[in-house]
């Protein structure tokens, strides 16, 4: 696996999930299969309490006012170590939900970043930008950094995300159209919150985990349509991440997703590991932390990666290089490519 000047290094990572409030204790209980769901006081329609993985704050804040709190803490964990005086000089790439997100909070393209500037007390680089995409907006984010940090020379890059799909004109529409998990519904995903957030610099000889490789893809056949589907979004962001990585799929130890338990998601990862696996492995695991976390939107791809990021710190990771894809309902498809790198004695 080649890395190539454009690649970037993962610095530090913060999280604020359902099962811990900083990325330690949140990868810790991710590691050990541990889930946190609890009644909302949504009501399905058959009668029952809908279940959640919500995030405990010491408020029972709600709605965007929830969003930007947790996004600090995230951030916060991110930026412990930087100097509050070079906090200006980084661009901040703040992830939210896409535009055709149901439901979707009012303010999240303007109001929401000025509104986590203030609660940071800090003014982030002119370079900074919103990335509406919903769960594919970290590696959007991520092939930003690169051209910031490869291109243009700058040091360090905060991507921060933040999500919630607890608010019941999402959680309607969801529930209306058979996709949450009940008792009656298996073919269904448990909603989630949360935030996180990654400081992205460039590789040194201090090591760690690098993007070597991004790719992006659009499926046609994506979930609110009736065409068969063929994986071939996924395929070809698949391929792109590869190819820019110099690497084949089989060089990949391992992966991890945004799946969450739709039959819809783990049909396209199957096809599409047929399509690009061209040799026959032992064994290719694939990780979904949203089995603890639930489905969270934006957040989704953060908590990928620094899943990642700490399972192979800690050496637990079942080789250096992990190949992450996701995949939003409007069809967009991405792909990241990381290989962890040893610290240069």
């Amino acid at each position: 696996m080649s890395i190539s000047p454009s690649a970037v290094a993962i610095r530090c990572t913060g999280l604020v999930t359902s099962v811990g409030l900083n990325a330690a204790a949140s990868c810790a209980a991710i590691r050990a299969k541990v889930t946190n769901p609890s009644e909302t006081r949504f009501i399905d329609s058959e009668g029952e309490r809908i279940m959640a993985h919500a995030v405990q704050l010491e408020k029972p804040w709600r709605g965007r006012a929830k969003l930007v709190r947790m996004a600090a803490l995230a951030a916060q964990e991110c930026l412990a170590g930087v100097a509050r005086e070079r906090w200006g000089e980084i661009p901040l790439l703040l992830c939210v939900a896409e535009h055709e997100r149901p439901g979707r909070l009012q303010g999240l393209d303007d109001l929401l970043f000025d509104e986590l500037q203030d609660l940071l007390g800090a003014r982030f680089s002119g370079d900074s930008l919103v990335v509406a995409h919903g769960r594919v907006s970290a590696l959007v984010a991520l092939a930003q950094a690169q051209r910031l940090i490869g291109g243009e020379g700058v040091p360090l890059v905060l991507v921060v995300a933040v999500d919630s799909l607890l608010e019941w004109p999402t959680l309607g529409v969801y529930e209306r159209g058979n996709r949450l998990l009940t008792a009656e519904n298996s073919n269904g995903f448990i909603p989630g919150e949360g935030a996180g957030a990654l400081l992205l610099e460039t590789p040194g000889g201090e090591g760690g985990l690098l993007c070597a490789g991004v790719g992006f893809g659009v499926e046609k056949a994506h979930i609110d349509t009736e065409e068969p589907l063929r994986g071939d979004g996924l395929s070809a962001a698949i391929e792109a991440g590869l190819a820019q990585a110099g690497c084949a799929m089989h060089d990949v130890d391992y992966r991890i997703t945004d799946l969450s338990g739709e039959q819809y998601y783990f049909k396209e990862a199957t096809l599409a590991l047929a399509r690009t696996l061209r040799q026959r492995k032992e064994s290719f695991d694939i990780w979904h932390p949203a089995e603890c976390i639930g489905e969270a939107g934006a957040l989704a791809g953060v908590a990928v990666l620094a899943v990642a990021d700490a399972a192979c710190r800690r050496g637990y990771a079942p080789g250096p290089s992990v190949l992450v894809h996701m995949a939003n309902d409007a069809g967009q498809r991405a792909c990241a490519v990381m290989r962890f790198e040893e610290a240069v004695a």
